[in-house]
């Protein structure tokens, strides 16, 4: 049951939307034919007006003709009500025309003494004017544009098919594509087709609307005159009022729709919209505008020319331009930004390269401590680091790599941290906003501060203002910035692990700096004599013992010499210290004449001795603890002295202590017998038992 319902409904639909044209047609026959009251033609005519302004306004915004495809149907049904009104309009003046000028209704009457005005000769002149513009202007234009219009395209059609076809077969459409482009075709040659002969409405129109004001004007006479009994100036002011007055209710809305049928056949075939365009092409150009404020503004100076006018439009002219000249000109700044600004690609596959390798050297920093980095804000860490890299570059004999510096919100405020191939070796805090006091173990009063200790090397320290520096420094501290000190731990952690920053690629670029000036010594050296990863094995454990590699062509001579009989890197390491032995020495001592240094007790070092014969990896737990305490106290009694503490130790035992003391006591330097020089003076100051 519901289903016969929903094809009853359908068909009751259908059938109402069928009988909308027909039923239209009939209305339009039944307005010739049957007499309309006055009341329903006033709104009939206000109709035909508003229809009139809808259609004009659809061909303004329509953005390209076939998107108003059905336009020579509109126009036919428009002429056509057009018609029948003005055969209703005559039927009623001519009937009741003698009962005054409201006979035919208001609309024709407030039209007709609107354009009078008192004078039928001003309303007849108008009327004559109007209707040549649309006749020999506008209707004229239209039809010759519409009638090459439709010529060209048709004679177009068939390249456009060809053209389709061999996209087709070219495979640059599909076929649903192809399908597309030719109904397109099609409409484009019907809809051009169809305005050429739609304008000729239009025309016939304009003919007809002439013709009826003679006849209305012609016959008004005639039978206000002799069926009417009405004096000739009579018959003329009634009927010249209303024939006006119906000729311009009819003639108005003609003028729009000739016009829409102008636009129409004039715009281009691709989409557009015609304000915007209009705007652009016309009123866009800069240069126009001022040309045409500038003879204006010269006409409006000119002696008894209207001064005002000419001086305003040409003012308002040229603020047009000005304004114009600014926005082109914010224009081509945002467009020359956009175009340094590259485009955001798209995001690329995941491959490879998006795991980005670990920093061998970088910095993590509080956001407190962010203004030290930015040199917008003054900041010097950057430049501090930079000298930094630079000196331990020259004294360590290897490239230092760069230091990455990055934000952290995980860390205090003023707090950061130092990684070594990502991973955290060393962190310290620094105030911003202050300046650090060292106490070097000399001071002469205490100073108001926030106590704190010096990240890098452990001395007592105070936090003070800048405006206390001169006052510090009078009782004896040295006072440094932050950047100072963050640059300072950094450069002390650097020499801790100058080992770990010592790389494969970092050797390979010390082979060929040195194969710059000694090729053959390289040649010999690697592959021939040892691969890449000894000779770097053994560069790395000396950088570990606090030896640079700044003579980096004697270590190689020394590879060289010892590679034919071993190739293992601590034996390797052991030749190249007896080598570099003045080196060493001078590194620790300077260029003091001799040599302070302690050694080991007979009995410890029998039992040091034969550990290592024993082929001990370590020592003894309780014993390697006591050692490390004496040792310790052996370092603090010369650092007190402000002399260097160096262990003079048989060969065979010095790796094994260097070992040792390497974390537990930095200070202290591990000297077998063979690397002291035989021209160094050595002064022993004592033993360690």
């Amino acid at each position: 049951m519901a289903a016969e319902m929903t094809v009853l409904q359908r068909g009751g639909m259908a059938l109402r939307q069928g009988i909308g044209a027909p039923l239209l047609l009939l209305a339009l026959l039944a307005m010739v034919v049957l007499p309309l009251p006055p009341l329903l033609l006033d709104a009939l005519f206000t109709f035909n007006i508003a229809l009139s302004l809808v259609i004009v306004l659809a061909v303004v915004y329509v953005q390209r003709p076939l998107d108003f495809s059905i336009f020579p149907t509109v126009l036919l049904v428009a002429t056509l009500l057009r018609l029948a009104l003005n055969v209703a309009s005559t039927r009623i003046v001519l009937l009741n025309g003698h009962q005054g000028p409201d006979a035919a209704g208001k609309v024709i009457q407030s039209f007709g003494e609107f354009v009078i005005g008192g004078s039928y000769a001003v309303g007849l002149v108008v009327f004559a004017i109007l209707t040549i513009i649309n006749f020999v202007v506008i209707t004229k234009g239209a039809g010759r544009i519409s009638e090459v219009s439709a010529r060209f395209t048709l004679d177009a059609l068939p390249g456009k098919q060809m053209a389709i076809d061999a996209d087709l077969n070219a495979g640059l459409l599909s076929r649903d594509e192809a399908k597309a482009r030719r109904e397109e075709v099609r409409e484009e040659a019907d809809f051009y087709g169809s305005m050429d002969g739609a304008s000729k409405f239009v025309r016939g129109d304009a003919i007809a609307g002439l013709l009826i004001l003679f006849i209305n004007l012609i016959g008004g006479l005639l039978i206000g005159t002799l069926q009417h009994d009405l004096s000739l100036a009579e018959a003329a002011r009634v009927y010249a009022l209303l024939t006006i007055g119906d000729g311009l209710v009819a003639q108005i809305p003609a003028l729009l729709i000739a016009t829409a049928v102008a636009m129409l056949v004039t715009r281009i075939s691709r989409p557009q919209d015609m304000g915007q365009t209009l705007f652009r092409q016309m009123l866009g150009q800069e240069r126009a505008l001022a040309v045409a404020a500038g003879v204006l503004l010269v006409i409006g100076v000119i002696p008894g020319m209207p001064n005002l006018p000419f001086l305003l439009l040409g003012a308002g002219l040229a603020f047009a331009a000005w304004k114009l000249f600014r926005h082109r000109q914010r224009q081509r700044e945002q467009a020359a930004v956009a175009a340094e600004t590259p485009a955001p690609a798209p995001p690329p596959e995941l491959s490879w390269d998006d795991l980005a390798p670990v920093d061998p050297l970088a910095i993590e920093v509080g956001y407190r401590l962010v203004p030290l980095v930015e040199r917008r804000q003054g900041g010097e860490l950057l430049a501090r680091i930079k000298g930094i890299r630079k000196k331990l570059t020259h004294d360590l004999g290897f490239l230092i790599p760069p230091v990455h510096i990055r934000d952290n919100l995980e860390l205090p405020p003023s707090g950061y941290r130092l990684l070594v191939h990502g991973v955290p070796v060393a962190q310290g805090e620094v105030h911003p906003d202050r300046e650090m006091a060292l106490d070097p173990g000399r001071v002469f009063g205490k100073i108001e501060g926030i106590a704190a200790k010096d990240p890098a090397f452990g001395l007592d320290a105070i936090w003070i203002h800048p405006s206390q520096r001169a006052e510090a420094e009078s009782l004896g501290y040295t006072v440094v910035d932050p950047s100072t000190v963050i640059a300072t731990h950094l450069s002390h952690v650097v020499r801790e692990h100058a080992a770990e920053l010592l790389g494969h690629e970092e050797v390979q670029q010390l082979l060929a700096t040195l194969g710059r000036s000694t090729p053959r010594l390289v040649e010999e050296l690697t592959p021939r004599a040892l691969p890449v990863a000894v000779i770097a094995r053994v560069l790395q454990n000396l950088l570990a013992e606090r030896v640079p590699i700044r003579q980096f062509r004697k270590i190689a001579e020394t590879l060289v010499e010892h590679a034919p009989r071993t190739q293992d890197p601590a034996e390797l390491t052991a030749a190249t210290r007896a080598a570099l032995g003045r080196f060493i020495v001078q590194e620790i001592a300077g260029l003091s004449a001799e040599l302070p240094v302690y050694t080991l007790a007979p009995q410890l070092e029998r039992v040091l001795q034969d550990s290592v014969a024993g082929n001990a990896s370590a020592l003894e737990p309780g014993l390697a603890d006591r050692l490390t305490q004496s040792l310790g106290e052996m370092v603090q009694r010369q650092e007190a002295m402000g002399e260097p503490a160096v262990l003079l130790v048989p060969g065979a035992v010095r790796p094994v202590l260097a070992r040792l003391v390497r974390h537990s006591v930095p200070q202290l330097w591990v000297l077998a017998y063979h690397e002291v020089p035989d021209d160094k003076r050595i002064r022993l100051v004592g033993t360690v038992g």
